[in-house]
């Protein structure tokens, strides 16, 4: 089954809202919807992904692909409902700690709210959702040292009145929570998209589980309705160790971990999570796995290249996870798994894309066949049944 977009209609879970956005589910979240800061987020689909899948040993393998959103990744969810909350306070500054996409997401919805946005990171943050900030008129504060960032926004908070919607004190408790609410539409979305059912596994990449947590409380809600007969179990696809190394200790402490060099999923590069991620997984029996950086670009490119899906490389880290989970037989062949893929691919492209030799334009027909046959391409074996009814053209 191809997991559908909501539609505009009141279901069980929507209130039919008019906006085509998350904000159909505006009952369930802390501002009214007339107040909403909108660009049309949510309501990202949900793609069955079969190839991906068989070379996973997955009947059932579900993509929600949040590059889909106006700034291409899952941080609109957040960033519509804190702006909101925010914009609804009177609030005239927002300012986030990010690496790149909060950021750009940020920028974005305090401009289409008429604020102004701060923006702290750092060198090595990538091109392309650095130019994202600046062209929506985010005000971009870089840092040498990372934990400055926090120190800059705390001053702007106590002294500024600033709007703060990242973490900007440790130990870090997780984002701010009006926008955290943002992400239970996720949840929200998933069930109605598979038909009132319920996935086994829900995998996501996690740095301080902000995501992870809204989707938590997500099903919790509709679980508490009645209006699903069971929760699903949660993953993190993490860096750095922490969860893993609470979990297995059963400990609530969440560590801080040493770094494992320098990671390809810079998205969820903090060596620290949060106890609200570790909740989550508990609450949910789930799973942390460890991700390094080897396989994540093969992983990015065998999932846009057999369904067409290209994200950027934080995101297939669940997939990474998923191999771990299945060769250790945690999850079976016949368990319906649901990746959250966080964000476009376009969002690191620069780490993702080796550098390549140009061999130029082609001066003849001949000259581009010669390239081809001697390149190793091949065409695609076609994978379905012929359908007659597709020679039908309409009108003609």
């Amino acid at each position: 089954m191809q997991g559908k977009a909501p539609g505009k209609q009141a279901s069980s879970i929507s209130t039919g809202a008019e906006l085509p956005s998350l904000w159909r589910y505006a009952n369930r979240l802390p501002c009214p919807e007339d107040h909403a800061v909108s660009l049309g987020e949510g309501l990202t689909p949900l793609i069955r992904a079969p190839g991906i899948g068989n070379r996973l040993g997955l009947a059932y393998l579900y993509v929600k692909d949040e590059g889909r959103n106006p700034t291409w990744s899952h941080k609109d969810r957040f960033s519509t409902v804190a702006v909101s909350v925010a914009k609804g306070q009177g609030a005239r500054i927002m300012a986030t700690a990010s690496s790149g996409n909060a950021g750009a997401s940020l920028a974005a919805y305090a401009a289409r709210a008429g604020l102004t946005c701060l923006v702290a990171t750092f060198a090595g943050a990538t091109g392309p959702m650095l130019a994202q900030i600046r062209k929506a008129g985010g005000i971009i504060v870089p840092f040498t040292n990372k934990a400055d960032r926090w120190a800059f926004i705390a001053e702007g908070v106590d002294e500024q009145g600033w709007f703060a919607t990242s973490p900007f004190r440790a130990p870090v408790v997780g984002s701010h929570p009006a926008g955290v609410e943002g992400y239970k539409t996720l949840a929200y979305e998933i069930v109605e998209q598979l038909g009132d059912e319920v996935p086994d596994w829900c995998v996501l990449p996690v740095c301080y589980g902000d995501a992870l947590a809204g989707l938590w409380w997500g099903f919790q809600d509709l679980y508490a309705e009645g209006k699903i007969s069971h929760l699903p179990r949660l993953v993190a696809a993490e860096v750095h160790g922490s969860l893993s190394k609470a979990l297995a200790g059963g400990d609530d402490l969440v560590s801080d971990m040493r770094a494992n060099g320098e990671t390809l999923a810079v998205s969820i590069g903090a060596t620290r999570s949060t106890f609200q991620a570790l909740q989550a997984l508990r609450q949910s029996e789930g799973r942390a796995v460890t991700i390094g950086n080897a396989n994540l670009i093969a992983w990015q490119e065998e999932l846009a290249s057999r369904e067409g899906i290209f994200t950027e490389l934080t995101s297939v880290a669940p997939l990474a996870a998923i191999e771990v989970l299945r060769n250790e037989n945690i999850i079976k062949h016949d368990d319906r798994v649901v990746v959250i893929a966080t964000a476009s691919g376009l969002k690191d492209v620069e780490r993702s894309s080796p550098e390549e030799t140009p061999h130029g334009s082609f001066a003849s027909v001949a000259k581009a066949w010669e390239y081809l046959s001697g390149s190793g391409w091949q065409e695609r074996r076609f994978a379905g049944p012929v359908n007659p009814a597709c020679n039908q053209l309409s009108g003609v």
